[in-house]
């Protein structure tokens, strides 16, 4: 069984792969539009794992032509369904009674096929409607059999890859099947939609379906029916009077959240997990989450090395970047880094450019796997779900504003996060880069903070509510670290150094000078009293 399926996966995509080397540079639009419904077609036919690697390609329009993305975004909810007849009794099976006695409407066709189950539209007895998802018949036998084989290819190929991936491959193909397997488990997925809920429970602006546990077990989940628009076309968004720039911005800072704050993140948000709804909360548009299978967590070591890691990026600290890798585990704690810190220099510092908007992933990928292949970096397997959901955030972006930069809205998060300093980590962030090793403090920082906040493009900053809350920092309980610093810069080297408080008393005063306080508060109110003059 396994010998034969191993042959039709390699007779599938080595003849996939001969089509594209082949064609691939054909400037026929037709040839094109034809290869793209090839791969959709072989991946469909190959089944749920072959398909789950198309969706992740679906949202990257950098790296997969816009002519074969439009056929790859259709496997993310568009595949074929399996026979109604067996949706029906996978419910009977699961919820202990049939269909026509536990709801008063259930259509006769799905209105979504996606990898791993099909969803109804149904209304409940006596309830309002509801979305109805059955799991594809045989699907855990299945899985099993393709990751055994998965595996066994990715292992066996490593050495002829591009990137230095090292012996962490297996380790990634284990961790993609070991979360395939939670999702398939959907009283599993109910508990994630519901500890995602209440992650969110005050943030207005990200909407999440309820669970009905009464109507879900482990092959079926219902929860209430989300109305909204997919974010998969512009055009769409646009003709319903939804602001794309909006819902990026809700949904790259609900990312950062889910990474840097909560340490508990949706590792699959793709285009047909994802629904604009109307409204607006402040700068952010309305987004619903859907699909909760493929969830992970981050320990509160990782979460803080990646924050110190964003601001060591931005500051272009490479020294201090390079041991970001070592602690997150890119890189063995025994190597020696002085030849990979002019390395990161050159790669990222390019990326950099002289503005913090023009970094963007694509360009960090394009020059990074020389930097994988030239040095002892491996990708730990902890990290392969996060990385799917950083490049599946930036791809969906992006395919709806080309122009989108991730890092935009990113940076000034952090900042305005490490400016408030509203909890004991953030605190030490701040603190770490305020001063550096020798306990002077780092004024430019300081500046540069400050000004990401005040320029943020996003629509969210306002330094006036972060500088109350570094006000209350710096007088509160929780500011006492940051007082004994700024002292010991005052006496430094046993001498009386007023040099720095006086540098730090005029980068506050030109900051929050009162003209400029009143322009900002002036241009605040002239944007909600005409929203046509933002």
């Amino acid at each position: 069984m396994l010998i034969g399926r191993l042959l039709v996966i390699l007779w599938r995509l080595g003849s996939l792969t001969l089509a594209l080397a082949l064609q691939g540079g054909s400037r026929d639009s037709a040839v094109q539009r034809r290869l793209g419904q090839r791969i959709f077609s072989t991946l469909t036919d190959l089944g749920p794992c072959f398909i789950k690697l198309g969706q992740a390609l679906s949202t990257r329009p950098d790296l997969v032509r816009r002519d074969w993305l439009d056929e790859l975004t259709q496997l993310q909810d568009n595949l074929p369904a399996f026979p109604h007849a067996i949706a029906l009794q996978t419910i009977e099976e699961e919820l202990g009674a049939p269909v026509s006695q536990l709801f008063d409407d259930f259509p006769d066709r799905p209105v979504a096929a996606a990898s791993l189950g099909q969803v109804y539209k149904a209304r409940p007895v006596g309830g309002p409607w509801v979305a109805v998802k059955v799991q594809r018949p045989h699907l855990e036998t299945l899985l099993r059999r393709d990751l055994v084989l998965i595996r066994l290819l990715g292992v066996t190929a490593a050495p002829l890859l591009p990137l230095n991936l090292g012996f962490g491959l297996g380790e990634i193909i284990d961790e993609f099947g070991r979360s395939l397997f939670e999702e398939i488990d959907y009283r599993r997925e109910a508990d994630n939609a519901e500890h995602f809920a209440r992650l969110f429970a005050g943030n207005p602006a990200v909407i999440v379906p309820r669970v009905d546990r009464s109507l879900s077990a482990r092959r079926v989940l219902t929860t209430s029916w989300i109305e909204g628009t997919k974010l998969q076309r512009r055009q769409d968004l646009e003709a319903k009077r939804l602001e794309p720039a909006a819902l990026i911005r809700t949904g790259v800072i609900a990312g950062l959240q889910q990474l840097l704050e909560f340490g508990y993140f949706h590792a699959d948000p793709h285009p047909g997990n994802l629904f604009a709804l109307p409204g607006k909360t402040g700068a952010l548009g309305h987004l619903a989450y859907v699909d909760f299978g493929m969830m992970d967590s981050l320990s509160n070591a990782d979460r803080l090395t990646l924050t110190g890691a964003v601001v060591h990026l931005i500051n272009r600290d490479f020294a201090g970047l390079a041991q970001d890798f070592v602690d997150l585990g890119f890189l063995n704690p025994k190597t020696d880094l002085t030849p990979i810190i002019p390395a990161l220099e050159q790669v990222l510092g390019g990326a950099l450019g002289d503005n913090v908007g023009s970094f963007n992933f694509k360009a960090i990928t394009d020059r990074f796997s020389e930097l994988m292949y030239a040095y002892p970096f491996r990708v730990p397997a902890r990290f392969a779900l996060i990385i799917r959901a950083v490049v599946s955030q930036e791809g969906l972006a992006m395919r709806l504003d080309p122009s989108f930069r991730i890092i935009r809205v990113a940076y000034p998060y952090v900042a305005r996060r490490l400016l408030a300093g509203d909890t004991a980590e953030m605190r030490e962030k701040l603190l770490e880069v305020l001063f550096d090793a020798e306990g002077r403090l780092q004024l430019q920082r300081l500046e540069n903070l400050l000004a990401v906040v005040e320029n943020d493009e996003s629509g969210g900053a306002d330094l006036l509510p972060v500088a109350g809350a570094g006000l209350k920092l710096l007088f509160g309980e929780g500011g006492r670290s940051l007082r004994e610093r700024l002292l010991l810069t005052l006496v430094r080297d046993d001498r009386l150094n007023t040099d720095d408080l006086r540098g730090l008393m005029t980068l506050l005063g030109r900051t929050f000078a009162p003209r400029r306080v009143v322009e900002r508060l002036g241009g605040r109110l002239m944007n909600r009293l005409n929203p046509l003059a933002a």
